[in-house]
This record gives C-alpha cells, structure tokens and sequence, in this order.
C-alpha cells in the first residue's frame, strides 16, 4: 500500500572500477567465477549478471586479459551482434576453480560496507513523516480508540522503538502491519554487502517485496536505469519474528559450503520495520533478547562477528515494534525500559467500538445483525466475564455461528441459542480432569 511516491536518493552507478572501492583481487576473481559458471562470453551479460555497468565490467574483463586469464574470441563466436567475445583460458579456469574453492559467491558484485552506510543514511526511516492522514488510511480497517493515533503517529514518525502491550486478542498485530502500510515509500536493498573480502548477502525474496517497477522486469536487462544495479528497489522492508525468535537470529549466518555469510534479520529489516510479536513467549527470556538490541537502540549501529571472531559495526535504521500480552513490568527491568522510547497500552474496546467491530465482521460475513441476540449477548453472556471486551471476539463468534449454520443446513442467521453455543466455545470451563 503506497500513500506516497519515494523521495529517497538512490545510490548513483559507479562509472569506473576506481569507484567501486571493492578489493581488486576480489573483483577479478568474481568475475572469472561468473564466467566460468554462467559460461558466459559477452560484456553485455557479464555486466547484467554482475549488476555493473558495462564501462566497468569491460574494464575487469581487460584487467583479466592483461593477466592472461581471459582471452578474447572475436566477433564470429559471439551470438549478439558485432559483439566481442570473451572465454576463460586455461589459466584463468584455474583461477576460477581456486577461487570457487574460497568462496562459491559469484553474479551481482557486493556493495562495500561503507557505500552501503551512506545509501542507509539516505533513507532512512528517521527521515520519514508519517502524517496522521496516512495513519488513518493505513488503518481505516481497524475500530481503534480515538486517542491511540495521538499515540503512535509521534511513535512511528521518530523511527525510535516502540512497546505495545495489553491483554491478548486486542489487534497488537494488526496495529502493527498498519504501521508498516503506512510507511509507504521504496529503499534500496543491496542485493550483498562486502567487508573484509568477506561476502554478507542481504536481499531476501522472502522479506523484500519489490517496488512495482522491478517487478515488471526483475532482471533490468532491457530497461536504462540510473541507479547502481548492485542494489533493489523494494518497499520499506518489514521482519515479523514471534516465539520462534532466539538471539542466535540476530547474528551473521555462516553457510560452510559457499563460505559465504548472510545478514540477520535486523540488518535485512534496515529502514522499515522489526516487530517482535509475543514478546514473553520467546525460549530466551524478554530481558535478554532487550539486552541484546540496547546499543543498536541507543547508538544505530549493531556489532557482528564473523567466523574469525573479528568484530565490525554495522547502520542499525530500523524501527523495532515489541508487542506483548505481559505488563512491562513483569518482563523488563527499569533500566531495559527506559531504552524503550514508546511506551503504548492497546487495551480492549469500549462496549460502543465493540458493536462497531461486531456489525462490521457481521456484514463482512454477510449474516443479518439481530436485536434480541446483541441483547442477549450484552445482558447475558458479557456480565458473566466482567463486561471485558476483546477485539477478536467478534469475529470469533460469528464465525462459530457461521459454522453451526452450515452444519444444521440452516440459512446465516443470529439468534440467542446460536450465541449461546457460539459463546461456549470461546472459553474453556475451569474444571479438574480426572487422569
């Protein structure tokens, strides 16, 4: 969802191999390993499959012929035109296979780590205004208390981490995603970052949804486009991690067989959105997985390590929502919450939004609303749990009355005895069984 077009400056191309600030050795090799493994002979499609002009790539190619490790074929073998063709010597195979035996990374050329800090700093989320109109629409699906956007527009406009708590069922969630539509805009994700020589993939087709113009054509072979190919246009990247999370996701993940690492979760959430649904629920205790984000919260930079144990900083631009269903208190010390910087309870719904929502899922579902069951509902059933609503109650009711309908082949209806059984199996009786 898109409230606006992106203002974010995108990373210029370089224009000769002096501009990329890659280790040279690590250029050529990647080079002699795509040919080699792509077999592929023309300038032209060694730059689309490097993500490099073709200036640059044609430069590579004749550093590798300087060096004897490619050798040119003439125009009669190549298949595009007048086109030069290039093949590997038996030299520069060997080469390639050494390499290979390095590392198996080869293609889009990696983006060093201090291009990447400046490309962050041009988009960052904190540069973002998320104007009440934009929350609104992003959430115009939700029956929200009046005074809540006055508590998440500062939230999410300042890009600082964000604490939702209250009781379950309430739409934590939901206000969650509706913040990420919200953002709206397009970065740039590299598709790898290098550091030391060493390769750190960071675009993921699982997190990264591509802005719409990359989607038409993914490839950008036959489009002129200004930017460096090295990177993707994607929308503001969002990571939803829930129980599963554990602290050894926040850190590089070597891959042994291609001697490559790929990026943690926060680093591919980089100027969009870390939510960490049901906080408390995770193996590692709250307090710890909090610990482990207090520089990255205070200081926008994170610490990673690689295999070796050397240790370098790298941009932490992210907006990190925790949600949980346990007081602040119960979980956090004073210390954990005072590096929180919103600090916002999600309670249950008025009786009046409750109704809202209810013949709002109703119509939705396409059952009539009827009277004498609301009444039923509110008079009978409500005062025997305190009259505490919940947002997800009315869905689940209907739905259970949605099901009953079809199991007695009865036409979608509402009526007091169908709130009843609809109503007995949204809680469990407390009772002792006997084993």
């Amino acid at each position: 969802m898109n409230m606006h077009t992106s203002d974010v400056i995108s990373p210029p191309a370089p224009k000769r191999l002096l501009d990329m600030q890659v280790p040279v050795v690590m250029m050529r090799d990647i080079t002699l390993k795509t040919m080699f493994r792509k077999t592929i002979e023309q300038v032209s499609e060694l730059a689309a499959t490097m993500c490099l002009p073709i200036p640059v790539v044609q430069e590579l190619v004749d550093m590798c012929r300087d060096q004897r490790l490619v050798e040119a074929t003439g125009t009669l073998n190549a298949n595009n035109g007048n086109e030069m063709g290039y093949q590997l010597t038996d030299l520069g195979k060997a080469r390639a296979l050494d390499a290979l035996a390095q590392s198996e990374y080869y293609g889009a050329m990696p983006v060093p780590l201090d291009v990447y800090r400046e490309q962050v700093k041009r988009q960052s989320i904190r540069n973002i205004l998320v104007t009440r109109a934009q929350l609104i629409k992003a959430m115009g699906h939700l029956v929200l208390p009046d005074d809540l956007l006055d508590q998440l527009g500062p939230a999410v406009s300042a890009g600082r981490s964000v604490l939702m708590y209250g009781p379950p069922g309430n739409g934590k969630s939901s206000i969650s995603n509706g913040i990420r539509d919200a953002l709206g805009d397009q970065v740039y994700v590299p598709r790898a970052i290098e550091y030391a020589g060493q390769v750190i993939t960071v675009y993921d087709p699982i997190v990264h949804v591509l802005a719409c113009e990359e989607a038409q054509d993914p490839t950008a072979l036959r489009r002129i486009t200004k930017y460096d190919q090295r990177y993707v246009k994607c929308e503001r990247p969002t990571v939803i991690t829930g129980g599963e999370l554990n602290l050894n996701m926040l850190d590089l993940v070597y891959n042994p067989n291609a001697r490559t690492y790929q990026a943690p979760l926060q680093l591919k959430s980089t100027g969009g959105i870390f939510i960490v649904d049901d906080l408390g629920r995770q193996a590692e205790p709250p307090q710890s997985l909090v610990n482990r984000w207090i520089v990255p919260l205070e200081e926008s930079k994170d610490i990673l390590a690689l295999q070796s144990g050397e240790k370098f900083e790298v941009p932490f631009d992210t907006l990190v929502i925790f949600s949980t269903n346990f007081h602040p208190n119960e979980i956090f010390d004073t210390a954990a919450l005072r590096r929180i910087f919103f600090k916002i309870k999600i309670d249950g719904p008025s009786q009046a939004n409750f109704l809202k929502i209810f013949a709002m899922v109703a119509r939705k579902k396409g059952m009539a609303l009827d009277e004498a069951s609301l009444v039923h509902l509110l008079k009978e059933k409500y005062p025997t749990i305190d009259n505490v609503y919940a947002n997800y109650q009315p869905n689940f009711l209907i739905d259970q009355m949605v099901a009953i309908c079809n199991f007695e082949g009865i036409p979608l209806q509402m009526r007091p005895d169908l709130i009843d059984r609809a109503w007995a199996n949204m809680f469990v009786k407390n009772e002792h069984i006997v084993k």
